[in-house]
């Protein structure tokens, strides 16, 4: 395995305010941004050629990564001119692969979290000559998912998008959103339109008579589309329950990147990340949270399960739980936001304006 696609090209509207200066994958997650999580692992596994699907805000990756060399891989940059969706995006990058037609290609999705043994999933491919082999994982309700039923050898027997009633439910693996595909499958993909891979790709290859294996992978997964998984994939890696290379520091309870400042009675636990620059005040209290650069925590503030924007700040005694402050907002002081609250980007909120209990 030398080469690898990885699928960066989403909106991420669902991040949202996390994704309106910067895209999903540059969001950073354990104090780096996500995706060199995803790189570091691709090079763990013998990966040296990546070739990044670029689309919303594509001009923020190359000055970040450059051409891979310190991170001991080479990266190439592919940007979609509008978007064609997983499939299109795949087909797109096909001119910049170097590998024979019968050659395994690893292909990634820009928004998961996972312990994947990679290599077993290549060995799987190559083992079964399979023509595309897909990660699967278990879930306990895979309603918001696409299952994938399989045979006893692990052979895909169908492709289920997202079901809506009890019998539609034959099985509970879902497509993890890894996948290795023989090269030469990667230009059977129409050109020059949105194509799904999960919608159209894989369906037709099955009614076609290809070969598509399952491998069930039952470590750590996450999809971190939405701001409460993001922030706890971010904790979950430092905290060492999600596997990377890359956290910049020993996993524990707190990870605290240079040139930030904490007073020394602030209480940081459960994963909380504090970035370069940021400042947390004394007698605050951070669990399980992202305080992105420059961001600045003010005495006696509460902040759980939550993500605070670059330059952002949160007022003396508010309490935060499971919300996101966008770049560059305020929130004034004694305020409470609880679970789902965003505030948008450079937004103000003065001096106890929201609040879910008395203001005694």
């Amino acid at each position: 395995m030398t080469e690898a696609i990885l699928l960066v090209g989403g909106k991420g509207t669902r991040l949202r305010p996390l994704t309106v200066h910067t895209p999903k994958p540059m969001v950073r997650a354990a104090g780096v941004p996500f995706l060199t999580h995803q790189l570091a692992r691709a090079k763990a596994a013998g990966v040296d050629h990546i070739v990044l699907a670029t689309s919303y805000l594509a001009e923020v990756f190359e000055p970040y990564f450059g051409d891979g060399s310190a991170l001991g891989l080479h990266i190439e940059y592919v940007t979609e001119d509008e978007p064609l969706g997983t499939g299109g995006a795949i087909r797109n990058v096909a001119s910049r692969l170097r590998s024979a037609p019968d050659d395994p290609v690893l292909v990634f999705n820009g928004d998961i979290l996972t312990g994947l043994d990679i290599g077993r999933l290549v060995a799987t491919h190559e083992t079964t000559g399979a023509d595309v082999s897909l990660h699967l994982t278990k879930v306990t309700d895979p309603r918001a998912y696409g299952l994938v039923p399989t045979d006893g050898t692990g052979k895909v027997l169908a492709f289920l998008e997202k079901p809506q009633t009890p019998e539609e439910i034959v099985t509970d693996q879902i497509n993890a959103g890894a996948y290795v595909f023989r090269r030469s499958v990667i230009d059977t993909i129409p050109q020059g339109r949105a194509v799904s891979v999960e919608r159209e790709t894989f369906p037709d290859l099955l009614s076609a008579g290809a070969h598509l294996q399952g491998m069930v992978d039952s470590t750590y997964w996450l999809d971190l589309g939405t701001p409460a998984a993001f922030v706890r994939g971010s904790a979950d890696l430092v905290l060492g329950r999600a596997p990377s290379p890359a956290v910049p520091g020993r996993c524990g309870d707190r990870l605290v990147l240079p040139t930030a400042m904490v007073a020394p009675d602030a209480k940081l636990t459960g994963g909380t990340v504090v970035g370069e620059g940021a400042f947390v005040a004394e007698g605050a209290r951070v669990f399980g949270s992202t305080i992105l650069p420059g961001a600045v925590i003010e005495p006696g503030a509460v902040i759980t399960d939550s993500l605070i924007g670059a330059r952002a700040r949160v007022g003396e005694r508010s309490v935060l739980t499971g919300t996101v402050i966008g770049d560059g907002a305020i929130v004034g002081p004694d305020n409470e936001l609880r679970d789902g609250a965003r505030v948008w980007c450079d937004a103000r909120i003065p001096a106890g304006a929201v609040r879910f209990s008395s203001d005694q």
